[in-house]
């Protein structure tokens, strides 16, 4: 195990049961990160999200999980489904998708008819890290990532991926590794 390993799974022990405040954020109780039990287990390692619950599980022991609040897509903007890990990058680059852009253009207008594209930082709303969904060896566009906006977690605002505060998901991604399969449910 290298130092950078090392390191990012020491902050995600960190953010584990009696870390409450996280990225400035007092998440509720039930957002925390804890360790709860899988009925019916899983195969370790998996990843499964429950967008109505504002949810995600990774399985990384036989019926066991490290559940973690997450903010996931407004209504109709969700990836449901199965996908693997396909890629995962540090403080990722960042540019909507054109149907983002046509969505919200005010939001997004400096995107608008250039090939713009934000480069990875705090200021990135996909935060410190990112998973990449991939069904058939294709990218989905859906991502699980950080963010920047640490208010949303636990809720349902985003256009389709799922969020994490980056302290969890800089721990999640230590430990995932690429071909990790995840289901996000319906």
């Amino acid at each position: 195990m290298d130092r950078r390993t090392l390191l990012a799974a020491a902050a995600g022990a960190a953010a584990l049961p009696g870390a409450a405040l996280a990225q400035g954020v007092d998440l509720p109780p039930r957002l925390r990160p804890q360790r709860v039990a899988m009925r019916p287990p899983r195969a370790a390692p998996s990843l499964i999200v429950l967008p109505r619950s504002h949810f995600l599980y990774f399985v990384d022991r036989p019926g066991e999980a490290l559940r973690y609040g997450v903010g996931v897509g407004r209504a109709g903007l969700g990836f449901t489904g199965d996908a693997v890990i396909g890629a995962k990058k540090e403080w990722p680059s960042w540019r909507p998708t054109d149907e983002m852009i046509a969505r919200s253009p005010e939001e997004y207008a400096r995107f608008e008819g250039t090939d713009y594209v934000q480069p990875g930082g705090p200021g990135n709303p996909l935060g410190a890290r990112a998973l990449y969904l991939f069904q058939d060896g294709r990218d989905t566009y859906y991502r699980i990532h950080g963010t920047n906006a640490p208010s949303s977690i636990g809720r349902s605002v985003s256009s389709g991926c799922i969020r994490m505060l980056n302290e969890h998901v800089i721990g999640l991604y230590a430990r995932v590794p690429l071909g990790t399969p995840v289901t996000v449910m319906a």
